[in-house]
């Protein structure tokens, strides 16, 4: 004879003690998968820059792919401090991510006097997400050479030497011309302007003679005729510039510099969410579809796994921290 727990509990020890034994344990109920809700998405970066938006396309396509909106979240300032900050300082529950770029996980430590988060240990990868070459470009009304070496010929004799352009103290753009004009012995000035879109009028009038500047802000005055692009420091030729040879090809080796940005979550996120955020990544961004839009815009759409995206920072500080040494940039 069964006898029912129910029965049991009513009959033999009577209804007063029931009450009080604890119920029958429930099946455990499968926690939904991430993300179960909108998860934001911090940009370091003002809207309309190339940062903002590579990363609204990929936030784009990570919310078709997860059904979950990925909002995002611009909070610039401070060479990207603000923002790489708000990531590395948010809850570790999956539901914050943002593009940490090369200044704010490679160079800024070597930069700023202090930084408000430690980049080696507050930041953790989720997958690399773009990259894109600088070009050194130089005006075609103002700038008689058409070839790197003329350049660099034309630019020792000039009087009073040449300056170069860029979007602030600090950037690539900046210390790229810091390590060009004092490895081949240029006499340099840089002039910072707040970004590309200042920079380049004031190349197209003269008042700068060069710039060594991200490749994306450049493609539409490069291909109008208004500016010459010399050369390009990716290791390989870029394929939107196919007949603008690399800096090694031109004349100058070991300058190979991109400016690059990962996906990233604050430290402590779940190792379970971050792989399946970088397989959504990975999915996303090697679609021929995303891989032709980012090249529209100048960059490359790239993937890594995690390891290797903080394997690459940790493998970049050295060199930066020597260039930043050389270019003497410093900042509060």
């Amino acid at each position: 004879m069964i006898i029912s727990r129910r029965a049991l509990l009513g009959t033999t020890l009577g209804a007063p003690f029931a009450a009080t034994l604890p119920p029958l344990a429930a099946p455990a109920l499968a926690q939904s998968p991430w993300p179960n809700r909108p998860v934001r998405v911090i940009v370091p970066w003002p809207p309309g820059g190339s940062t903002d938006v590579l990363a609204r396309l990929v936030a784009e396509q990570m919310s078709q792919k997860l059904g979950q909106p990925f909002v995002i979240e611009n909070r610039p300032g401070a060479g990207g401090n603000i923002g790489h900050d708000a990531i590395a300082k948010s809850a570790a529950d999956g539901y914050t991510m943002g593009p940490v770029t090369v200044g704010g996980w490679s160079i800024n430590q070597y930069l700023y006097a202090r930084l408000p988060y430690d980049p080696e240990k507050d930041i953790s990868p989720i997958s690399m997400h773009w990259e894109l070459p600088n070009v050194l470009a130089v005006p075609a009304a103002h700038v008689p050479a058409t070839n790197l070496r003329d350049f660099i010929a034309w630019a020792k004799a000039k009087p009073g030497g040449v300056n170069y352009g860029s979007p602030g103290v600090g950037t690539t753009p900046h210390l790229s011309g810091s390590m060009f004009t004092n490895r081949l012995g240029i006499e340099g000035v840089h002039v910072p302007f707040r970004g590309a879109a200042q920079t380049i009028p004031a190349l197209l009038a003269g008042d700068v003679n060069f710039a060594l500047d991200n490749l994306a802000s450049y493609v539409p005055v490069i291909a109008a005729g208004q500016m010459r692009a010399l050369a390009v420091t990716s290791a390989e030729r870029w394929p939107t510039l196919p007949d603008v040879p690399t800096m090694a090809e031109a004349g100058v080796p070991d300058f190979v510099v991109t400016s690059w940005c990962a996906m990233a979550f604050p430290a402590g996120v779940p190792a379970a969410i971050t792989q399946r955020a970088s397989t959504a990544i990975k999915e996303v961004s090697e679609t021929p579809a995303m891989q032709d839009r980012f090249l529209r815009t100048g960059a490359r759409a790239i993937w890594s796994t995690p390891e290797e995206a903080a394997a690459r920072a940790a493998r970049e500080r050295p060199m930066w921290r020597e260039v930043v040494r050389i270019s003497g940039a410093r900042l509060e």
